[in-house]
C-alpha cells in the first residue's frame, strides 16, 4: 500500500468506465436520464479518487454539470475521470462522458463536470492524500486544461449570479 506521502501520478489516477444505455436509464423517448449519468460520474470520480488516494473517499461536491448531447438507447458511453488537482485531504476531479454511436462509430462529448472528494480513514475521518505528479508534458497539459476549465466555469457562475442579482 502506497503511504499518503507518495506521489502518484496523474495517469495513474486515470479511470474509464463504459456502459451501454439500456432501457431501465432512459426516459419514455429512449434517452439518457440525467440521474443515471451522473450517478455513473459519481462512481467514475469515486473510483479515479480511491485509485489515487488508497483509502476510502467521499463525494463532496460536484460543479454544475454540461450535458452536451443526447445519448440515445443502445449508445455505448464512455465514462473517464482523473485527478487533476488536490489539497490536504481532497481530490478534485474532472470526469468526462463521451458517447459512442455502435452502428457508426461516431464519438462525442456528451456531459462533463468537476468533483471534489475526501479521502478518509478506517475511522471514517480525514486522511492526507499523496502529492499530485505531473512528469509529462501530456499530463501537465491535461492538469492545466482542468484548472483553466474549472476557473473559467467559476467565472461564469459569477456572471450568472450577478446578472440574476441585478
Amino acid at each position: 500500500m502506497v503511504t499518503a506521502h507518495a506521489d502518484v501520478t496523474l495517469l495513474e489516477s486515470y479511470t474509464e468506465m463504459t456502459q451501454i444505455l439500456m432501457p431501465n436509464d432512459t426516459n419514455n423517448m429512449g434517452r439518457a436520464l440525467g440521474g443515471s449519468i451522473l450517478h455513473w460520474m459519481d462512481i467514475c470520480g469515486a473510483v479515479t479518487g480511491r485509485r489515487f488516494a488508497h483509502n476510502q473517499v467521499v463525494t463532496a461536491s460536484m460543479d454544475h454539470v454540461d450535458f452536451t448531447g443526447a445519448i440515445d438507447l443502445g449508445d455505448i458511453v464512455r465514462i473517464e475521470g482523473y485527478v487533476f488537482d488536490t489539497g490536504e485531504t481532497s481530490l478534485d476531479i474532472r470526469v468526462d462522458v463521451v458517447t459512442e454511436v455502435p452502428e457508426t462509430g461516431a464519438r462525442r462529448d456528451t456531459a462533463s463536470s468537476f468533483f471534489t472528494f475526501v479521502a478518509i480513514d478506517e475511522d471514517e475521518q480525514p486522511t492526507a492524500v499523496p502529492n499530485l505528479a505531473c512528469p509529462t508534458s501530456e499530463e501537465r497539459s491535461l492538469r492545466q486544461y482542468a484548472l483553466d476549465e474549472r476557473a473559467s466555469r467559476r467565472r461564469e457562475l459569477v456572471e450568472k449570479v450577478q446578472v440574476a442579482d441585478d
